[in-house]
């Protein structure tokens, strides 16, 4: 086999004809589950990639040139309203038209959102809390479909360009807050455990504990899975103890609500018995009563920024750019927080 992988080597290796190789690569759909399975892992064992398309400048307007994906879980919530605002923004600016695919993790493979950009021939795609499989990323590569992950939820892959918040940070500014302001009892609702994005906060708040000789126990960290139900339901054991937290940093604001739900059913109020911090500045965290304390992560402003250097890259000019960006977090106190009673 060559330096340079070829057709012919990956038809080789998966023991098909180059035509069948081509086919599943340009998402035909005349060919069968368990071939197109083969082809793509004979792409991904061969090291296979298509010669990069050649894009002037400038592209020309219309057609499938004034388009870009945006491939996100779902469209419910203030999240993906933000997201949606933010892609929609920067394509605007471009005279671009913005895709919306799905990703239903059901899809069948033929149906898969990744199947659906190479059968369209989609010039690049952000891709909104998306895993990709190694699999997906190597068909994605093979037919030419540059994407930037917003906010990946596990570290991408090297050369993978990704945009995010400096959720480290943010969840620092978390807990020197609740410091500053006298609390020592604490205790912490993470997101899913695997997420990236959500240790990176947890890290983060741990980190000002411990610079204040603090330790935070296993048992003060549990999981709300980003659902207020989840939350107000693992919280409540917390709160029943005779030395319970006087205050909960919540990794979202969503779970936050969660927190609030959880102590209403307890009698104790916020913040004069329980103060909570979350994470995203979303409109519910204002329309809260008492409004939320909350680390705010520009999610319209990095949507923004994915579109814009996916179309640099779409343009040939991201060169030596850094693959990853991470926007600004900011501390946003309101009625939430306050020094613990006594």
């Amino acid at each position: 086999m060559g330096s340079t992988p070829t057709l012919a080597d990956v038809a080789a290796r998966a023991g098909v004809t180059v035509p069948t190789v081509s086919k599943v690569l340009n998402a035909r759909s005349d060919v069968s589950a368990a071939t197109r399975q083969r082809v793509l892992e004979a792409v991904a064992a061969v090291g296979y990639a298509p010669s990069p398309r050649r894009r002037g400048p400038v592209e020309p307007a219309g057609g499938l040139a004034s388009l870009v994906d945006l491939v996100i879980g779902g469209v419910e919530g203030s999240w993906a309203n933000s997201v949606l605002s933010g892609v929609e923004e920067a394509a605007r600016e471009a005279d671009r038209d913005v895709v919306v695919t799905l990703a239903h993790p059901t899809d069948p493979p033929e149906r898969s959102w990744v199947h659906r950009l190479v059968e369209r021939q989609s010039r690049g795609a952000v891709l909104a809390l998306v895993g990709t499989a190694e699999i997906d990323r190597v068909r994605l590569a093979a037919a030419g479909i540059p994407v930037v992950l917003l906010e990946p939820d596990v570290e991408p892959p090297a050369g993978l360009p990704s945009v995010g918040a400096t959720n480290w940070s943010g969840g620092r500014s978390a807990g020197l807050h609740l410091l500053g302001l006298g609390h020592r009892r604490v205790a912490v609702v993470a997101g899913e455990p695997a997420a990236l994005f959500s240790r990176a906060r947890v890290d983060g708040f741990r980190s000002a504990l411990d610079a204040e000789g603090l330790a935070l126990p296993d048992r003060a960290v549990v999981s709300g899975a980003w659902s207020r139900e989840t939350t107000a339901t693992a919280v409540g054991p917390l709160l029943d103890q005779p030395d319970r937290p006087t205050a909960v940093f919540a990794c979202s604001d969503w779970m936050a609500v969660g927190v609030y739900d959880a102590a209403a059913a307890r009698g104790l109020r916020v913040p004069g018995d329980l103060s909570v911090v979350g994470f995203d500045d979303l409109p519910e965290a204002r329309w809260l009563q008492p409004a939320l304390t909350t680390v705010r992560q520009p999610v319209g402003e990095m949507a923004a920024t994915a579109l814009r250097f996916l179309l640099r890259m779409r343009a040939g000019e991201t060169g030596a750019e850094p693959v990853r960006m991470e926007l600004s977090t900011s501390l946003v106190v309101r009625g939430s927080t306050a020094p613990p009673a006594g």
